[in-house]
């Protein structure tokens, strides 16, 4: 086992690469700006289409998966020792030590897909939030039964507006102001939700749903539903694209690997016992009527400008989180050119600009470039599939099987030697059986609820 020699500039840590300065508290606000995102808005309906057991049940057998997950990757950042081997920066970086090129080359492909797809699903999210805003404030003043209706487009173009500018941000390393205020948005409309949920139940009197949860006009349509359904709180949790991404940013005292593990069981936590409050508690006030988004699908009215509090909380949110997955996209892609092109101006050339008010801004024509065609083209996609459970849905069974489960398990195989027919080979090849079904039955259900709501 190799142990890296300690640097003699204390500014600089074992890698050569400027001192990280990550903590617990920064890596849990990386890790609820990640999760607490537009999925927990579609919690509800999700819960409402599963029915009473299996609905709370699913929520938490996801936040055990995604714990495992999150539990096995971390191990990953450095190999082969998890605490004194060469650093992995990425996903991608891990795989390809572990499992050797052929896989990375899958693993890249369902990632940055995956990514791309999250901020895709950040733009309709923005938007319909965008627009709930503007129908919230006209039922108030022409009533509950005005035709308030607005278009989406414009809401996607202004959000891939702040967008453009927002991505020139230059890594994950200067974000973590942003992951705090997103962080504390994130708190405060799921808060917002869960107690508008639990006002309604107290105001009928009765908790509303079954144990078989919505009925539909015949078996096939219900199972169709509970897929999709299962595919939207896939979508909720995992958070295994950037996982190594964050705990890059972490201090190497206490190891990364020990502050990612608790930080990954306090965020799971938090956002659990939030995620069951939103998702029974809309389930409970609203029944076989529960909205596909809690906060914009009216089941709400009153108090109006609360709701309008929790729709800009999650344009706020959502600001920083479209950043959170974009941001290794980026990253990925400015290296890769940087390395097979070290001598272009226009790739490695940095321009400073002093704006008033603000911090020297160190621009590059590739930045610049690339991320705003990366912007334009995730709102384009948006505009042209503003469906948001089956979005969710889709994207939610992409990610959680290969992503969340099948990488890191057998990556945890290699690292810890980990025997064929062994107990704990047997466990684990079990639990990544059962996850494999789960993606496949949600990626069904939702690619049905996707195609269904194009042709309707």
């Amino acid at each position: 086992m190799a142990v890296q020699e300690q640097p003699i500039d204390s500014s600089y840590d074992d890698d050569g690469k400027p001192l990280r300065t990550g903590t617990l508290w920064s890596c849990i606000a990386h890790i609820i700006t990640a999760v607490i995102g537009s999925g927990v808005l579609s919690l509800a309906w999700s819960t409402a289409q599963l029915g009473w057991i299996a609905g709370p049940i699913s929520l938490l057998c996801f936040a055990i998966v995604t714990y495992i997950s999150a539990f096995l990757l971390s191990d990953c950042y450095r190999s082969p020792d998890p605490v004194t081997g060469t650093r992995n920066y990425s996903y991608m970086d891990a795989v390809r030590v572990n499992l050797g090129n052929t896989q990375t080359w899958f693993c890249g492909l369902l990632q940055y897909l995956s990514m791309f797809g999250t901020a895709i699903a950040y733009v309709i999210t923005t938007a319909t939030s965008m627009r709930a805003i503007q129908r919230s404030n006209c039922y108030h003043k022409e009533g509950h039964k005005a035709a308030c209706s607005y278009e989406d487009t414009l809401f996607m173009l202004a959000f891939g507006l702040v967008q453009i500018v927002v991505s020139q941000i230059p890594n994950f390393h200067n974000m973590e102001w942003l992951s705090v205020i997103a962080a504390i948005m994130s708190f405060t409309y799921s808060f917002i939700g869960f107690g508008l949920g639990f006002a309604k139940v107290l105001e009928n009197g009765t908790i509303k749903g079954s144990i078989r949860g919505v009925p539909a006009a015949n078996t096939a349509d219900k199972l169709w539903l509970a897929f999709e359904a299962l595919g939207d709180i896939a979508f909720a949790y995992p958070y295994s694209l950037i996982l190594l991404e964050i705990q890059d940013t972490l201090k190497s005292k206490p190891a990364e690997n020990k502050t990612m593990k608790k930080g990954s069981m306090i965020a799971i936590f938090i956002t659990t016992f939030f995620y069951l409050c939103c998702g029974c508690f809309g389930y409970a006030a609203f029944g076989n009527e529960t909205p596909g988004n809690l906060l914009t699908g009216f089941g709400f009215f009153e108090p109006f400008w609360l709701i309008d509090l929790a729709n800009a909380c999650i344009v706020l949110h959502l600001i920083g989180g479209y950043q959170i997955y974009s941001q290794p996209v980026f990253a990925f892609v400015e290296r890769w050119l940087g390395k097979k092109y070290p001598r272009s101006r226009l790739i490695n050339k940095f321009y400073t600009i002093k704006l008033p008010l603000l911090p020297p801004l160190q621009l590059n024509i590739l930045r610049l470039c690339f991320r705003t065609a990366y912007v334009a083209a995730t709102t384009a996609a948006a505009m042209a599939f503003p469906y948001f459970n089956s979005v969710l849905g889709v994207l939610g069974a992409l990610n959680f099987w290969p992503l969340a489960i099948y990488f890191p398990v057998e990556m945890y195989f290699v690292q810890k030697k980990i025997g064929a027919w062994t107990r704990k080979w047997i466990v684990l090849r079990i639990f990544s059986f059962i996850c494999l079904l789960v993606t496949i039955l949600g990626l069904i259900g939702s690619i049905e609820g996707l195609i269904s709501a194009k042709i309707g």
